[in-house]
């Protein structure tokens, strides 16, 4: 345990909405209303009065801390009743519920958060809760059977994933309120697309060493980009399918939200120069095993397993695919093991969405380039933080950063014509240059080759935007949010497409979708800056003033220079309103 971590037992508690990504799906502003509404107005007064803490929220959820079990279920249950009433009377498709479980457990604390298997099985509990219910360990239901008056069901005990030993289970859940029905979640489902529809879960690392955890999703994220090349398959984003990582898997549900007929999931072990991995292929409808395979290898072959499991899951899922599709699907950009653990260490910290892990993966990436120098992918994701740092205004040298990052794409094309990450890097590259019909040229190249990669859809979106394209750039944020509903990049889908609808002249509904990009915690400057234009031409300063400040808060040197570079349109006509917006606002 490092320096300054300390241990301590504590009640923990795992809380969980249910069926998010449907409720987000029916009504995007609607819904985060209602739980900013439900969380001020009842479960964080709650969590306060019976001396508990937030420890973090977690898009959909909430980890909670309390020095007592019964304080702990005591806050839980008033908070599942009082929804209980604020949900009476309801439509089914637009009610709020919970999903709880309480755990009493050893955490490792470190600053304001808790780690450790406490926390894990806090969890999985509160997979095992029924909705509008609580799910207690064996371990927490001893400290309060004697001390509440509620009737408590044994649910015996639980195998969950990364525990060790069987949980007990004890589960009380609130009178069912009136107006709600459960088939909703049937109803609301996301439709099945026309064609076998897949998601792969993040594999789970069992190596028992948290620094392996990049090996765990490197595995996956090939078998997603390999999957990902059959045209006769939809495959959710990687970036939604890692929204799930550490949660109880309820297949039926993920299914739901995912909209896809089959989940896979499955595990990796590696210790040495051996590695175990474990993958099973379910039909998300009805919860049945398709197949189920264990595979014990040495490290060396990881590639040629990776393509074996590819083929099975393609073989059981649609027999139909021609060889030649499948040959092109299992191309390996790298032979070289360790140019490819240093690709997936620059990709696991690429996706943490700031400036230092950015910085840090591209330098793992170069890495990579220098094992083997025909590694096309990484050159591809080198341009592709340039375009990053020249978006965000990372760089101190702008033209010199896209000039760069177009070399760097460039050279990853010369080295696979067919690689459509590089495609997608030099479209968007092209797109902050001001090239917009060469930048609309590469990324339809880029979907060509892969069907399912959402963002080249969210790329088209932007092109289309500053090309003054309204309805072609709501139609591509629409593919990119469902190809990826749960995607910690949303906010910029949403941006993107609140700011055609102001193209158009629909001002209230770019401020809705505007409004919404900037609850997502992931969100940057453009959102905010965005809506403080929009508010302005309506005539609400003060909310304008607000956002502006937000948009600063988040990007100190934000200018109007700064989202006029940003905002590079082929016609100043296109976003002429919005700068109008900006002047109003006090943005100079």
């Amino acid at each position: 345990m490092s320096e300054g971590n300390q241990r301590r037992l504590a009640a923990i508690v795992s809380v969980d909405v249910v069926g998010y990504s449907r409720l987000i799906g029916v009504d995007e502003t609607g819904t985060l209303a209602a739980l900013n509404a439900h969380r001020s107005e009842l479960i964080d007064p709650l969590v306060i009065k019976h001396g508990g803490r937030i420890v973090k929220t977690m898009g959909d959820g909430l980890l909670l801390e309390f020095p007592s079990v019964v304080a702990a279920v005591e806050c839980v249950i008033a908070a599942q009743e009082g929804m209980a009433e604020r949900n009476a009377g309801m439509d089914a498709d637009r009610a709020i519920q919970f999903r709880v479980g309480v755990h009493l457990g050893d955490v490792i604390v470190e600053g304001d958060d808790i780690f450790g298997d406490g926390v894990n099985v806090a969890a999985r509990l509160e997979g095992l809760s029924e909705t509008n219910g609580v799910a207690l360990s064996d371990d927490a239901y001893r400290q309060v059977r004697d001390r509440m008056d509620a009737d408590w069901e044994d649910s015996g005990e639980h195998s969950v994933k990364n525990i060790s030993r069987p949980i007990q289970v004890w589960r009380w859940t609130t009178a069912e309120p009136k107006g709600i029905d459960h088939s909703a979640d049937d109803r609301e489902a996301l439709k099945l697309p026309d064609k076998p529809s897949i998601a792969i879960l993040p594999f789970e690392n069992m190596s028992g060493d948290p620094e392996q955890e990049y090996f765990a999703d490197g595995i996956t994220e090939d078998i997603i980009t390999a999957l990902s090349k059959f045209r006769w398959f939809f495959v959710t984003a990687r970036n939604s399918s890692f929204s799930y990582r550490g949660t109880a898997t309820d297949v039926k549900q993920i299914g739901k939200e995912l909209g896809v007929r089959y989940v896979l999931e499955g595990s990796v072990r590696k210790s040495g120069n051996r590695v175990r991995i474990t993958a099973q292929l379910i039909e998300a409808e009805n919860g049945n095993h398709i197949w189920a395979e264990r595979y014990d290898r040495e490290l060396a072959d990881i590639f040629e397993l990776q393509d074996e499991i590819t083929l099975t899951i393609a073989a059981a899922v649609e027999p139909e695919l021609a060889g030649s599709e499948r040959s092109r699907a299992l191309y390996k950009p790298t032979n070289d093991l360790k140019a490819w653990d240093f690709y997936q260490r620059g990709l696991a910290k690429l996706w943490q969405l700031d400036k230092e892990n950015t910085a840090e993966g591209a330098g793992f990436m170069r890495e990579a380039v220098s094992m083997d120098p025909r590694f096309g992918q990484a050159y591809a994701y080198l341009a592709f933080v340039d375009f990053w740092d020249v978006v965000l205004g990372w760089t101190e040298d702008r033209e010199r950063t896209l000039r760069q990052g177009i070399a760097n794409a460039q050279k990853a094309i010369s080295i696979d014509q067919r690689d459509y990450i590089a495609h997608w890097a030099l479209g968007r590259l092209h797109n902050a240059n001001g090239n917009q019909q060469s930048a609309i040229s590469e990324l339809e190249t880029s979907i060509s080759i892969n069907p399912n990669f959402v963002h080249a859809y969210h790329g088209l979106c932007t092109v289309h935007t500053h090309l003054g394209h309204p309805e072609k750039a709501i139609e591509y944020a629409d593919m990119a949010i469902r190809l990826s509903p749960n995607d910690p990049l949303m906010w910029t889908f949403v941006a993107y497409k609140g700011m055609a609808y102001a193209i158009l002249g629909k001002f209230e509904k770019a401020i809705e979708l505007l409004e919404h990009a900037c609850r997502y915690p992931t969100v940057q400057c453009l959102p905010p800056a965005l809506l403080a234009a929009y508010y302005a031409l309506v005539g609400r300063k003060e909310d304008a003033a607000a956002s502006l400040a937000h948009a600063r808060s988040l990007e100190p040197t934000l200018s109007l220079k700064v989202m006029q570079d940003f905002l590079v349109a082929s016609d100043d006509t296109v976003f002429e309103k919005c700068y109008e917006g900006f002047r109003i606002a006090g943005l100079m």
